[in-house]
């Protein structure tokens, strides 16, 4: 159940009641704590395996999908996303509420609500298939775990821009066009590394050069890192909300 802190008078006993910041902040962070420490643990202990590929040419940095590959790597991440999974659930469906309050009365806004909730639960299935099916399991599924969670991302934060682009017409406070900016920011940024990483794997896999495994490797982890800036804005866009969680109630008319 999500709240403003102004409700009163609960008629049923409340059992917890947390921020909506924090659900933000642990579907964010759970992620980037379990990267930084799946990079960390593969370059220290399994650099050579972390970082090899089939040029055989050198390489610096791992990708993501070798460095969560690995053990004890695998088992943190899946840890950490298996986790988030349920706070990102709820932060898709909450945006849906919000715009489905805003846009009633509005076709293309409604329909494109629909559709932001539908890709934001797709890029989270890509993330959590290409987690759970690691690339020296099935390298198959995982790539398309991956791609689903790109592609499905790119859409879902092109959609919230654009209907975040009518909120700030309409709205008259200062944090909803902040919150705007940022998120096109953040989706410029996404698209550029994309395109980079793109690129720089392309030429690993045409020419073998040395160090293009690694640029691609780097922004990688930029698109990773920009996608998780995208999703923080919600501090912005729910920071008066309250989650909390209720008792449920006693119906003593049998």
């Amino acid at each position: 159940m999500l709240q403003s802190p102004n409700t009163l008078g609960y008629e049923r006993p409340l059992i917890v009641r947390i921020s909506f910041s924090t659900c933000v902040l642990v579907a964010v962070f759970l992620p980037l704590l379990g990267l930084i420490s799946c990079v960390f643990i593969s370059s220290a202990f399994h650099f050579e395996d972390s970082t090899g590929t089939h040029c055989q040419v050198p390489n610096y940095l791992p990708s993501i999908s070798a460095s969560i590959s690995l053990s004890p790597e695998c088992h943190i991440w899946r840890f950490c996303i298996g986790l988030h999974s349920a706070p990102r659930f709820l932060v898709a469906v909450t945006y849906f509420k919000l715009y489905k309050g805003r846009f009633t009365s509005r076709f293309p806004e409604s329909l494109l609500s629909f559709l932001n909730l539908v890709f934001a639960f797709f890029e989270n299935l890509g993330l959590l298939l290409l987690t759970y099916v690691s690339s020296s399991e099935t390298y198959f599924v995982h790539k398309e775990g991956f791609v689903l969670f790109l592609i499905s991302a790119l859409i879902h934060m092109s959609i919230t821009c654009w209907l975040w682009n009518t909120i700030k017409r309409y709205s008259l406070s200062p944090e909803d066009t902040k919150s705007y900016h940022w998120k096109v920011r953040f989706l410029v940024l996404y698209i550029s590394f994309c395109a980079f990483a793109a690129f720089f794997f392309w030429k690993h896999n045409m020419y073998c050069e040395p160090g293009s495994y690694t640029f691609f490797a780097l922004f990688e982890y930029l698109v990773v890192l920009s996608n998780m800036a995208f999703h923080l804005t919600a501090l912005w866009d729910f920071k008066s909300r309250e989650v909390m969680i209720i008792s449920p109630s006693e119906d003593k008319n049998f």
